[in-house]
């Protein structure tokens, strides 16, 4: 057995194996210990061998013993998460051990089952967010991945069975229309305030709003990514300029307000809503 027919094996079981199974296929340490020399495949840990495209991330899982879970599974779907700390979530399973490895900072998960390697399931993953990041985080991962159409209905289902009841109206709030985690997140919050909001609304010569409340408070959320530079924020200043020759107002957050200051935007959208604002007839 060469080394290039090592790395097919491991490719054909997910990029990522123990060192048992592959004995089992007809290779040997010495011929393990050539295909690492040659960089044909690699050792994530004793034991364990990874193909050389691997993803870093569910490499790093694999070396701390399990698989990628939680916020770090999330962010690998392309889902949007509240949560800055950048630290790796691993699932191990409900008696898998942990693997301890240079600058570690893993959260570990164990939730039943038995852990392998690779990436949990987004159903998974959607609920181990709810247990270790709580009601927000979830409900913006939960939109964000209805917005892009990874959950079928069956899956919705799921999560909502999986998930502690007290996070269950959440997933009856969701919806697909949110533009971004963040309009999530804001959506959410302001439900909580008893506030009803209209997402994603056009308005003629204006275009299409975060938000409306009533018929005349535009709500805009602008993301930490979208909305940087001189030219955007000029594009955004003259939407307000064509909102308010119509007879609209309109109140702008920036992401570091909703996120690190949010009693501040609170304040603002209360106060002008204690003013008075137009509803829908």
């Amino acid at each position: 057995m060469d080394p290039h027919a090592i790395a097919a094996v491991i490719r054909s079981h997910g990029g990522i194996v123990r060192g048992r199974q592959l004995l089992s296929y007809g290779a040997t340490r010495s011929l393990l210990a050539r295909a690492v020399d040659r960089g044909v495949i690699a050792r994530v840990r004793s034991g364990v061998f990874a193909t050389t495209e691997a993803e870093p991330l569910v490499l790093a899982a694999a070396a701390h013993g399990g698989e990628l879970c939680c916020a770090s599974a999330l962010r690998h779907l392309g889902v949007w998460v509240l949560d800055d700390r950048a630290r790796l979530h691993v699932w191990l399973g409900s008696g898998g051990r942990r693997h301890p490895h240079p600058e570690c900072r893993c959260i570990d998960h164990r939730d039943a089952g038995g852990s392998a390697f690779g990436v949990v399931s987004l159903v998974q993953a959607l609920v181990q967010v709810a247990r270790c990041l709580g009601g927000e985080a979830f409900f913006c991962a939960l939109e964000s991945a209805l917005r892009q159409g990874l959950l079928t209905r069956a899956d919705r289902a799921e999560v909502r069975a999986r998930v502690s009841a007290r996070f269950r109206w959440l997933v009856d709030l969701a919806r697909a229309d949110a533009d971004s985690g963040l309009e999530s997140l804001v959506r959410l919050r302001l439900h909580r305030l008893g506030i009803t909001v209209r997402s994603q609304v056009f308005i003629s010569a204006v275009g299409v709003v975060d938000f409306l409340i009533g018929d005349r408070l535009i709500l805009e959320i602008d993301g930490r990514q979208n909305h940087e530079g001189p030219s955007l924020r000029h594009k955004d200043l003259v939407r307000d300029a064509e909102a308010a020759a119509l007879g609209y107002e309109t109140l702008r957050f920036d992401y570091a307000l909703v996120i690190h200051n949010w009693p501040r935007v609170e304040r603002a959208i209360l106060a002008r809503l204690a003013r008075g604002v137009r509803t829908v007839a």
